[in-house]
This record gives structure tokens, sequence and C-alpha cells, in this order.
């Protein structure tokens, strides 16, 4: 698979105390780790400065070495023996040098080209992050419809507290990607989320879309934050302070 760019939404719901929903076009990347360095074209640039841009300092370790390497070696660790074919990440790429992604995804096939595991890099506003590996502990390929679950370790928001599991479910192909995460505490559900889109190749129309339908993606990201944040504050949802991070890097 190429490089892509795709164009959705992101959906947010929370059940309690209060019901509040939000939803709003974003768009993103989904990119072979394989062929990230050859992705860059016109505007989009990998690894060098660009209208859109895509750092590999933003991801992994951080200090901007390939990332599949890094990826897989997660993989070693926890056991995962059989994603060992392509792995794609999905991610906001940097706009105007500048971006903030509250999740990416490194999406982790076998040989096949089925979907083995799922690692999930997700990002706090307080510059912490944390991973969560998701796979089949009998190996077996991840389908559409299965959910898998991962507790909850990290702290993400001030109206949630560091307890419960959260449950994922992934569907993608060529066209699109959909990505399913629920938060479960111990009162049942409580969150609902998801971040979808169709896919396009990358080319100049298509990057010429991204930048000048969204110029202020990485701005309007961090600032939904904290107007929704602001409203559940206004309509008086308990807030927690944020704990100490996991010493662990990863999550299984």
């Amino acid at each position: 698979m190429r490089a892509q760019i795709l164009f959705g939404r992101v959906f947010h719901a929370r059940r309690r105390p209060v019901r509040h929903a939000f939803a709003y076009p974003v768009f993103f990347l989904r990119v072979p780790l394989s062929a990230m360095a050859g992705a860059g074209r016109g505007i989009f640039s990998v690894d060098r400065w660009n209208l859109l841009s895509l750092m590999s300092r933003d991801h992994g370790p951080r200090d901007g070495s390939p990332l599949e390497p890094w990826v897989r070696a997660q993989l070693a660790s926890a056991g995962v023996r059989n994603a060992d074919g392509e792995i794609l990440l999905q991610a906001f790429p940097r706009v105007l040098g500048y971006v903030f992604n509250p999740i990416a995804i490194y999406y982790c096939h076998d040989r096949a080209g089925r979907l083995a595991a799922v690692l999930c890099e997700v990002s706090n506003t307080f510059g912490e992050r944390h991973n969560y590996l998701l796979a089949h502990a009998d190996g077996r390929a991840i389908g559409p419809r299965d959910w898998l679950r991962a507790r909850k370790v990290f702290h993400v928001s001030p109206f949630c507290e560091v307890e419960g599991f959260y449950r994922f479910r992934f569907a993608g192909d060529a066209a699109g990607q959909l990505a399913h995460i629920d938060y479960h505490d111990r009162d049942g559900k409580l969150l609902a989320t998801c971040i979808d889109g169709r896919a396009e190749a990358i080319g100049a129309r298509s990057l010429a879309r991204a930048f000048l339908g969204y110029p202020f993606l990485t701005a309007g990201v961090i600032t939904r934050i904290h107007w929704q944040a602001l409203r559940l504050w206004l309509r008086r949802v308990p807030f927690f302070s944020k704990p100490e991070p996991p010493l662990q890097e990863t999550t299984r």
C-alpha cells in the first residue's frame, strides 16, 4: 500500500454524569513505515519542514531514528511474533511545522496482509505519552468486528480517573480506515470515540485540499480539547488531578 491521506471526522460522546457529544472534520495520514522516507511530494515532506510534514521525531523514541525498528522491538518485547508484514502509521501531520497527536496508530500486519497487532501511541496535553499494544492472545488475525481490551493506566483527561479499561475496534482497507475506542470505568461504559476517514492517494490535489481546507488543523485539535474541557467544567463534571505517568513505556 502506498502512502495515503484520509479525510473524515473525529467523534466523541460522554454518557455520565452529563451527556456530552461532539464531532469535527479532520484529515490524517496513513503511511507504510517501509516506504516512509520516500512518501513526500509537493507541499508534503518527511523529516524536513514543509507546509505539511511527517517527522520521525514526533513518534516512537522521539529521536528522529527510523520508526519501523522501534515498532518491531515493541512487538517482540510483548511476545507478538506474527506481525512480520507491513506496518502502517496513522497520524496527523505537522501543519506549518506544528502538530499534536492525541493518538497515533500503528497497524501491524502479517506477511499475508492480515492485521496481527495494533500499537496505539497516546499523548496528553501535559507532554506525556504511553503506548497500548493490542493483539489476540492466541495469535489469530484481528478482524473488523473484533474488540480488543487494554487496562487504562495513563492520564488523558482530567474528567476521567485512571481506572477501568478501553475497548478497541479497527476496520480498514485501501479505501478507508475506522478506529473505535470506548472507555469503561467502574460503572460501565463512559466514553465512546471514533476516528474515520476515506483514503486518497497523496498527490497535488489531495494535499491542496488538506492544506487549504484545514490550515489550522493542529490549532483546531488543541483548541477543541480545551473548549470541550471548559464546557464539561462549566457543567460541573468532577475534575481529577493528574497522577504520575506509568513507569513502563507500553501496556499490553
